[in-house]
């Protein structure tokens, strides 16, 4: 699969934090993504084997759930390229002595988190086209102005109901 260039478009803003706070600044902002659903990734991966999509969509399924029950027990799973998931969790503060802390009710948001791993997700040999912004369509189901539910559409987002639900 040949690399195109990343696409960006340019805009203009008002800092609101940092060493340029209140001055007109202008940023580079990625465009034209495209989402590639998890059925059609997993035939594309598919081609590539001797596996069909559907088998290739169960072991990845069967492999994060087994990877998630690792972590809910409390252990650091080794995702392979992709990086490192472990448990996590958000804790409330309890000053000490003045109330008993309660791991039900101080400990918050348990979550599994991924480390990744800085040689898979570090882009290389990428290149960039800037272009021009897209006008802002108000029927328009994304940001860059396509709706992303018609079949027919070069920027159709395969599988996605328009509602926003992709569905099983």
């Amino acid at each position: 699969m040949a690399n195109t260039p990343l696409q960006y478009v340019l805009s203009e803003r008002v800092a609101g934090i940092g060493k340029l706070k209140g001055k007109k600044i202008i940023q580079a902002r990625p465009t034209g993504r495209k989402r590639i659903d998890h059925r059609r990734f997993c035939e594309e991966v598919a081609r590539a084997t001797t596996f069909t999509g559907a088998e290739v969509e169960a072991v990845l399924r069967l492999a994060s759930e087994i990877a998630k029950k690792h972590v809910e027990n409390g252990n650091i799973v080794d995702f392979g390229d992709i990086g490192t998931l472990s448990p996590s969790f958000k804790s409330h503060l309890v000053e000490k002595g003045v109330e008993e802390f309660n791991a039900h009710k101080h400990i918050i948001k348990p979550v599994v988190r991924l480390s990744p791993s800085r040689k898979y997700f570090e882009l290389r040999g990428v290149s960039f086209e800037r272009v021009e912004a897209k006008e802002k369509n108000a029927s328009s189901g994304s940001r860059d102005g396509s709706s992303g539910t018609d079949p027919n559409d070069p920027d159709y987002i395969g599988g996605n109901k328009p509602n926003g639900h992709t569905g099983l």
